[in-house]
């Protein structure tokens, strides 16, 4: 099975997670593709294969060495975003000849909106057919790891140490982590596999936390409201436009953080509001968190305290805990550069497992899996690009054991 057959096999299974539930895995159907990889994986010769109850998968390329040299890992997730359906992946596979790319007769990928296609004429992509996400977040991730593996356990004379694979269930809604065993898995450090575009090498996330408000309004007749309606979506609206405008993500670039209301649903009686907040400086993190509490209880004085909050927080900065262990960047930029791939290292705007895995004493920056235009129908990837990542993943094992 090559990676291109391996990727369209876990595209076709639908794992889209569910941020409503407090089921772990948050869907089941995630564990119809968790069954599918564990199965894969003792197929091509992995040992030590565990199938959890929670749908995590592990497993062991055994070191084929007498040397003791670090024990490395790789990690990717099951699911796909909830931002839009994985259902009925119907993927589109050709050699890109420039210009637009019709999706469908309503969805095209335009040159104009996404100007990196310029970049890839000529080269073989997959695409959506506009009605579904692709999947390669994070499927091109697991594909990419599995080919790496089945190619080093093809080819015995490539030197390793020990190799710990992981595979997590509800990374898109920030649960990832949550039930992953670190001290099973046994690995000095790792790599998440789930990155963008060709190059990417990331040790940098946001800062994250979510906020869920509840706004309770007063509804009476309109013809009869004067002095007594209370209508709870303007105050959601004033809540809203309280929060600086440049703050905003269709606003913001690079280091500088936003607040998104990604829910709103609503009615006179009641509204209900989610959003995120996001910054990689933990002291300007904590004033974003500190100015939506100081909104909140500026609405609740003048409103007689009909506006509640939740805020916690989901994720946070792995730096403080990867730049101790720089040698483990170095280590995939070295490898990056003997394969003829130049290195963009930048901080990651979003989260990932590693985060979170960095703070439970694994270090794990990220690696890019090669796809653009993640959670929605302009998602695609080079197959190129997915290839050389399972060679980057074997030229890092390999560097690691010299």
């Amino acid at each position: 099975m090559d990676i291109v057959e391996r990727f369209k096999r876990y595209i076709s299974v639908e794992t889209t997670s569910d941020e409503n539930s407090d089921t772990v895995p948050s869907s089941k159907i995630q564990l119809d593709l968790a069954k599918i990889v564990a199965e894969d994986m003792k197929a091509i010769g992995l040992e030590d294969v565990i199938f959890d109850n929670k749908g995590y998968v592990y497993g062991t390329l055994k070191s084929n060495i007498d040397k003791k040299v670090p024990t490395i890992g790789f990690i990717a997730h099951f699911d796909t975003s909830p931002d839009m359906s994985g259902k009925n992946v119907s993927p589109q596979q050709f050699v890109y000849s420039g210009g637009d790319i019709k999706l469908n007769k309503e969805y095209a990928i335009t040159v104009k909106d996404f100007p990196f296609l310029k970049e890839l004429v000529g080269k073989e992509i997959i695409t959506t057919d506009g009605t579904t996400l692709l999947g390669a977040d994070d499927k091109a991730g697991i594909a990419e790891i599995l080919d790496a593996m089945k190619y080093l356990i093809d080819h015995d004379e490539i030197k390793h140490g020990d190799v710990k694979i992981g595979f997590t269930p509800d990374e898109e809604i920030g649960r990832g982590a949550d039930y992953f065993d670190v001290e099973g898995f046994n690995a000095d450090f790792a790599y998440t596999v789930d990155g963008g575009p060709l190059g990417e090498l990331e040790y940098e996330n946001f800062n994250a936390a979510s906020a869920k408000i509840e706004i309770k309004g007063q509804n009476v007749h309109p013809g009869t409201a004067k002095n007594t309606m209370i209508n709870s979506i303007k105050i959601a609206m004033e809540l809203e436009n309280m929060l600086p405008i440049n703050e905003k993500p269709e606003y913001t670039e690079n280091y500088e953080g936003f607040f998104l209301l990604n829910g709103i649903m609503g009615e006179v009686e009641n509204t209900k509001m989610s959003y995120i907040i996001r910054d990689h400086s933990m002291e300007k993190f904590e004033e974003k968190k500190e100015l939506l509490e100081e909104v909140v209880n500026f609405l609740n004085v003048k409103y007689d305290n009909r506006v509640n909050l939740k805020l916690e927080d989901t994720y946070y900065n792995m730096r403080e805990k990867i730049e101790p262990h720089m040698e483990i960047v170095d280590l995939a930029k070295n490898s990056m550069i003997e394969l003829g791939i130049e290195p963009i290292i930048k901080p990651i705007r979003g989260g990932t497992d590693g985060a979170r895995l960095s703070y439970m004493g694994l270090p794990t920056p990220n690696i890019f899996a090669g796809g653009y235009n993640f959670h929605g129908r302009y998602e695609m990837v080079p197959v190129e690009s997915m290839e050389l990542v399972s060679k980057l993943i074997v030229k890092i094992i390999e560097n690691n054991a010299k």
